[in-house]
This record gives structure tokens, C-alpha cells and sequence, in this order.
């Protein structure tokens, strides 16, 4: 909106000394010919008036089409603009009422401010502005003084803002013997109906002229968030610098600082692309190594074409996806195996896993429980990723299903640092024995931590002669007799724990091969 500031103009200049050489006249008591001059002077000020206010009016009317052209950029300066014009406006009315009724007093009813009859009334400019309890005088210094103080908050040049201030100014000039008069009496008191409808015409000028000394202001803010750096550069940002087979690469391009307002023009390739927020998106058919490039150009506040070219790599690779059994490269029927899928670049909530030949069930963040159902056969597992708004498959994975190994059978006693030692043969301890209750069976081979429940053990005793002496357990606990056979036993003697059933997590019972050795210590 190009609007610029107004000089104070030569007659403006003309009509303000005529105006104080008056009002010097009128304190002489000059004859009527002076209030012809009053009369003069305020038919000037009322041009001059009006004339401003027809600026004024053409700065609100740029205000409404910028605001309907770019709300979001001109609304801040905009709602200041409605505040000035409607102070601006009240204090103006008010005055234009005072001149009304100062009239009407001088030629009553019917009086009209632009024909006035009796111009060197007295008293009508007494009655309305100093009238105990009804006079308007100190209505019109408190306004006067509030626009002031409001006012020039809003003007930003200080030399600007005293001339403001000192035209609206309602202190009495200190050269002047006033004999306690306040400054409603100095102006108005024994004032002739002309000087004071001419003193109120004056601060109407003074009010359009403040009024558009800030709509200046205002309409030049509108341009300061436009681009006013002293580096600018051009940008890409990929949502992701590899890109699957088939897939889209996408990629915001922009120049720091970006105005939201003033939107730039992008070209790739030489071919300007069709995006009003910097969106580009190709589609990714072949697989390797690729540059984005292109420039990007935007005009600055001073209408100067400003462009920055740019480059970006990314890579385009072949669909693929990563499955992997926590545990081993097989999966164990009947029981819960622990997976892990993940496909470069795809977000794990973006992938869609099932699986054939049992069931799979999802944990979060890319992990699965696999429980296949049947031995001997294959589990397949099935990968596919939502991507672009498309499911696009990533892969197949076999797994052959196998039955759980044997676990080993075990003793559990206490380390003597609260955990647990597992004795599978050898020597042990006469005391150790004594305290154990139980007898344990798991896969741990340090790889698979599963636990078996034992259903049952026999121990194989020898007596003096060499004679074998069985003792059955139908649980995994050792029975009196057998804990009563463990007391008999001295150092150095051996016993074996042999025919161990166990049971696993998959369901299936099975006989232990081997037997345990043991050797008290």
C-alpha cells in the first residue's frame, strides 16, 4: 500500500499564523471586521479539514481491500487502524456538537455554524462551555487530553509525535496572565460566538491531522514482515532421504525466512512445479542414487526478483523388509518364539505382519510372539507396509518348525548370595542334598531359558553287595524314602537319577535319556 507522509503545506502554514494573529486582535477588542477574518479562517480550516479527512478515508478504503486480499497479514495493522478512526471520530463529533450548540445559543434554534448571525455574541461560547453544572468545557479538556495521550503512543517518529502533542495541547501559554483562570475559561470565557466556533474547527483540523499521521504509520507496518534479511537460502527437506521401489519421494523446498504471505516459485528441472506450499512429489521407479535439483525465486519488500538455487541426494532402494527370530533361525512348535520385524525407512505402526501355518500375535514396536502349530512343517511369515497411502508388500519369510529340544535335568540350590546354582551331575555337598526338595528340567543352553515341570524320576541306590535299589517319584518332588536313602549315604558315595518325565510349554510329555551322577561330597 504505497503511502506516504504529507509536509505540512504552505497554506496550512498561512492559515495557522492567521489564526493566532486573530485571536492576538481579538484580545485588543478590535472591531467587527476582525470577526469577518474569524470567519475566513474557519472556512479554510474546514477545507483543510475536510481535505484531510478525504485522505484519510482513502487510507481506510486500502485498509479493507489489503485486509480482504491478505487477512492474515494485514488484520494486526488493520484493527489499529479502527481503533484510531473511532477515537478520532468521537472527538471530532464532539466538537462538531459544541459548535451546534454554541450557535444555537448565539441565534437560536435555527442557528446554522455555516451562516452564523450573530458573530460577536459574548455569551453563547460562556453558556455552553462554562455553565455551572452543565457546561461542556471540562468534557472537552479531558477528551482532548486522553486523544492526545492515546494518540501518540501510536506515532513512532518523536518529532512527528511533538508536533502532534503540542497542537492538541491543552496547557495555557505561561506569557499570559490568565488571574487564575483554568484552561476551558482562558479559551472560551467572554469568547465571541465566531472565535470559538472557529477555536473548535481548529482542533477538528488538528484531530484529522493526528488521525492521519498514524493511518501513515499503520499502512507502512504492513510491509515490515516482508522478506528483510541479510542471508537468504534455499532449502529441502525430505520426509526421507531413501525411498522403497515403487514408492514416492516427497520433499519440502523453502527459503529462509519464508514469508506464509508471500509465497515463492519453485523450478526442478527447469519445469516450475504447481504447489502453493513447496510440495514435490515424483514417483520413485527405479532403484540407485538420485539428485534433486532446481531454484527457487520469491520477490523481496523492494519488488527485486531474489533466487537461490538447490540440491538434495536421496536414494531410491528395492522393496525389502527384516525378519528375524530372536532366538534362532528355526521356531519351535507349541510354543511362543519371539520375533522382530522391521523395513528400512517405514515406521513399525505403518506395517501389516501376518503369518501362515500358526498364529502371531503383536506386542508393540515391531515385536511379535510366533506359535507355530505343527511339527515338521513351515511357518510363513508376510510383511507389508502401508506407504503413500497404499499397501505395498515387502516380503515373505520361511521358518522350518521343529519340535522343542530335550531339556536337562537339574538340581537347584541356593549360592549362598540369593541366586540359585543348578547341579546337572558331578559332586555335591551331603548338606545341599539333604535340603533339596524338588527335582528341575529346562532347555538352557544358554541360548533357550525354557522351563520343563518334571512328572516324575527314579533313583538307583547301591547297597553294600552292589545290589541296585530303585526308588520311584511319580513328581518332581524326592520322596521320604528317597531323602531317608540320601541321609545314609557317606562321602564318596554315588547315586543315580535316571527315567526323568518331563513336560514342556508345547504340551508334550517325554522321557529324559541318560541319567544324572551323583557323588556325595
Amino acid at each position: 500500500m504505497p503511502v506516504k507522509k504529507r509536509p505540512v503545506s504552505p497554506r496550512q502554514k498561512m492559515i495557522n499564523l492567521m489564526y493566532v494573529v486573530l485571536m492576538a486582535m481579538l484580545a485588543l477588542n478590535v472591531s467587527s471586521d476582525v470577526l469577518n477574518g474569524f470567519s475566513l479562517v474557519d472556512k479554510s480550516l474546514q477545507t483543510t479539514t475536510k481535505n484531510a479527512t478525504a485522505v484519510n478515508q482513502g487510507i481506510y478504503d486500502d485498509f479493507e481491500q489489503q485486509m480482504q486480499a491478505n487477512p492474515k497479514k494485514v488484520k494486526e495493522w488493520y484493527d489499529k487502524a479502527q481503533q484510531v478512526r473511532l477515537m478520532s471520530d468521537s472527538l471530532f463529533n464532539f466538537a462538531e456538537e459544541l459548535k451546534t450548540l454554541i450557535v444555537r445559543q448565539s441565534d437560536g434554534k435555527d442557528g446554522r455554524v455555516d451562516s452564523i448571525v450573530n458573530r460577536e455574541d459574548l455569551e453563547a461560547a460562556t453558556s455552553v462551555m462554562l455553565a455551572p453544572g452543565s457546561g461542556r468545557g471540562k468534557k472537552l479538556y479531558d477528551g482532548i487530553n486522553s486523544y492526545r495521550e492515546r494518540i501518540v503512543q501510536m506515532v513512532t517518529d518523536s518529532a512527528q509525535r511533538r508536533i502532534i502533542a503540542s497542537n492538541l495541547s491543552t496547557e495555557i501559554p505561561a506569557s499570559v496572565r490568565t488571574l487564575g483562570k483554568n484552561w476551558q475559561e482562558y479559551m472560551f470565557e467572554s469568547m465571541p460566538t465566531a472565535a470559538a466556533v472557529t477555536l473548535l474547527t481548529k482542533l477538528q483540523s488538528d484531530v484529522r491531522y493526528a488521525e492521519g499521521e498514524v493511518l501513515h504509520g499503520l499502512a507502512s507496518n504492513i510491509g515490515v514482515k516482508d522478506i528483510r534479511v541479510n542471508e537468504l537460502n534455499a532449502y529441502v527437506i525430505p520426509s526421507a532421504q531413501t525411498v522403497v521401489q515403487g514408492g514416492k519421494f516427497s520433499a519440502q523446498i523453502l527459503m529462509a525466512a519464508v514469508d506464509t504471505t508471500n509465497r515463492p516459485t519453485i523450478y526442478i528441472g527447469g519445469r516450475k512445479i504447481e504447489s502453493d506450499r513447496g510440495l514435490y512429489e515424483t514417483v520413485c521407479s527405479r532403484t540407485g542414487d538420485f539428485t534433486l535439483v532446481g531454484y527457487i525465486e520469491m520477490m523481496n519488500a523492494q519488488g527485486e526478483l531474489v533466487r537461490r538455487d538447490f540440491e538434495q541426494k536421496y536414494t531410491v532402494v528395492a522393496p525389502s523388509a527384516t525378519v528375524s527370530a530372536d532366538l534362532m533361525n528355526v521356531l519351535y512348535a507349541g510354543y511362543d518364539n519371539p520375533m522382530s520385524v522391521s523395513v528400512p525407512g517405514v515406521h513399525t505402526n505403518q506395517l501389516q505382519v501376518s503369518m501362515s501355518g500358526g498364529t502371531l500375535t503383536p506386542k508393540g514396536d515391531g515385536k511379535y510372539i510366533a506359535r507355530p502349530a505343527t511339527v515338521g512343517g513351515e511357518a510363513v511369515i508376510n510383511v507389508a507396509a502401508r506407504t503413500e497411502g497404499r499397501l505395498q508388500e515387502m516380503g515373505k519369510f520361511t521358518f522350518r518348525v521343529r519340535k522343542l529340544p530335550d531339556p536337562s535335568a537339574f538340581i537347584a540350590y541356593d549360592d549362598g548370595q540369593g541366586g540359585e546354582n543348578r547341579f546337572k551331575g558331578g559332586k555335591l555337598l551331603k548338606k545341599v542334598l539333604l535340603e533339596v526338595q524338588t527335582l528341575g528340567a529346562a532347555v538352557d543352553d544358554g541360548l533357550l531359558n525354557i522351563p520343563f515341570r518334571v512328572q516324575g524320576f527314579e533313583t538307583v541306590f547301591y547297597d553294600n553287595m552292589g545290589n541296585a535299589i530303585p526308588e520311584v517319584s511319580n513328581s518332581a518332588e524326592f520322596t521320604a524314602r528317597q531323602k531317608q536313602m540320601f541321609r545314609s549315604l557317606s562321602r564318596g558315595k554315588r547315586f543315580f537319577i535316571t527315567r526323568i518325565r518331563a513336560i514342556g510349554p508345547d504340551g508334550v510329555e517325554r522321557t529324559l535319556d541318560g541319567a544324572m551322577d551323583v557323588t556325595v561330597n
